[in-house]
C-alpha cells in the first residue's frame, strides 16, 4: 500500500483511517469515498452518531460486538457484516470480553438513497453473514479502496468509484432474499418520480413551488424528504442539473454564452458566469478553453 495512514493507538481503539477529500466532480456524478479503516479495540466502547449524510459498510475481522439501528439490537461476530443509512442513528459497541476488529466504509453518491431502498426491498439486512468456509468477498474490496485512497494516482475519484460499484454489486448479489423482500418504499419511489420530472423541465423556469403543485405536497416536506433522499435541496439539484447541460454544450458546441445560459435554464450570461464559477472554481470560458 502506497502512502499507508499512520496507525492510531488511543485508550479504547487502535486504528488506521483515511478521512478523503474526493473532488467536486466526483461529489456531484460519482459514488465517492467519505472515509475507510479498521480498527482494533483494546478496551469495550460505544461510539454512536446520526444525521450524516453517509452509508456505512462495515465487517467483523475479529471478536463481536453489536450494533443497534433504528431500535433493534443485531449481535456481529467475527465474520458478520452491516451496511445501514447514517442519517439514521445508530451506534457499535464492542464485546468485553471478545474485543473486536472491524475494516469498513463511508461513502455516498447522488442516487444512494434508492441504492439502499432497493438492496433493503431484495430483502438485504443491516447485518447478514458470510459464509466462513468461503473466502470473504468484501475484505478485498475494502483492502483496495483504502489502497486507492492512500494511492497518487490522479484517477483515483474514478478508481473509488470503481470499487464502490463492485461494493455494491456484491451487496445486492447478498440481498436477493426473495422471501424477506419488502414493498417498495413509498418515499424513494415518490422521490425518484420528482427528479424524473426535474430532469425533464430543468431548462424551464421550475421552482420548488411548481415541483411540490406538481406532485401536490407542501414545499417544506417536499424540501425536506428531498433532501433525506438525495442529499441535495430541489434548488440545488435543479442548478445541478443546468451546470451539468452547460459543460457539455461548452465542450461540443461554439453557442454564445448568452444562448447556453438561455437553454439551459440559467436566465443569462452573467449570472450563469457568476454561478458557474462559484461551483466549477473558473468562467464557463476558461473552463471552455481546457477542452
Amino acid at each position: 500500500m502506497q502512502n499507508s495512514p499512520p496507525l492510531f493507538i488511543g485508550d479504547l481503539v487502535q486504528s488506521r483511517r483515511i478521512i478523503y477529500q474526493p473532488s467536486s466532480f466526483a461529489m456531484q456524478n460519482l459514488l465517492y469515498l467519505q472515509e475507510t479503516g479498521f480498527l482494533t479495540a483494546i478496551k469495550p466502547h460505544t461510539s454512536s452518531r446520526q444525521n450524516l449524510s453517509s452509508f456505512l459498510f462495515f465487517y467483523v475481522e475479529e471478536g463481536e460486538g453489536s450494533l443497534t439501528y433504528q431500535n433493534q439490537n443485531y449481535l456481529m461476530k467475527k465474520g458478520d457484516c452491516a451496511f445501514i443509512d447514517c442519517r439514521n442513528k445508530y451506534s457499535q459497541s464492542s464485546s468485553c470480553k471478545n474485543l473486536w476488529s472491524l475494516k469498513w466504509v463511508h461513502f455516498y453518491g447522488s442516487n444512494m438513497s434508492e441504492i439502499y431502498a432497493k438492496y433493503l426491498e431484495r430483502g438485504g439486512g443491516v447485518c447478514f453473514s458470510v459464509d466462513s468456509k468461503k473466502p470473504n468477498p468484501f475484505v478485498p474490496v475494502l483492502d483496495l479502496i483504502m489502497e486507492t485512497a492512500s494511492s497518487s494516482s490522479y484517477i483515483r475519484d474514478m478508481k473509488i468509484n470503481e470499487h464502490l460499484s463492485h461494493l455494491l454489486t456484491l451487496l445486492m448479489e447478498y440481498s436477493w432474499n426473495p422471501e424477506k423482500a419488502k414493498v417498495s418504499n413509498t418515499k424513494c419511489l415518490n422521490i425518484s418520480n420528482v427528479k424524473a420530472f426535474i430532469d425533464q423541465n430543468f431548462t424551464t423556469k421550475i421552482s420548488l413551488e411548481m415541483v411540490s403543485n406538481q406532485f401536490n405536497v407542501n414545499k417544506s416536506y417536499l424540501l425536506r424528504l428531498f433532501k433525506e433522499n438525495t442529499g441535495l435541496t430541489v434548488n440545488n439539484y435543479i442548478l445541478q442539473k443546468r451546470i451539468l447541460m452547460a459543460k457539455n454544450e461548452l465542450r461540443f458546441s461554439n453557442k454564445t454564452l448568452d444562448l447556453i445560459a438561455e437553454e439551459c435554464g440559467l436566465e443569462e450570461a452573467n449570472y450563469f458566469i457568476r454561478v458557474f464559477k462559484k461551483i466549477e472554481g473558473m468562467t464557463p470560458g476558461e473552463y471552455r478553453k481546457r477542452w
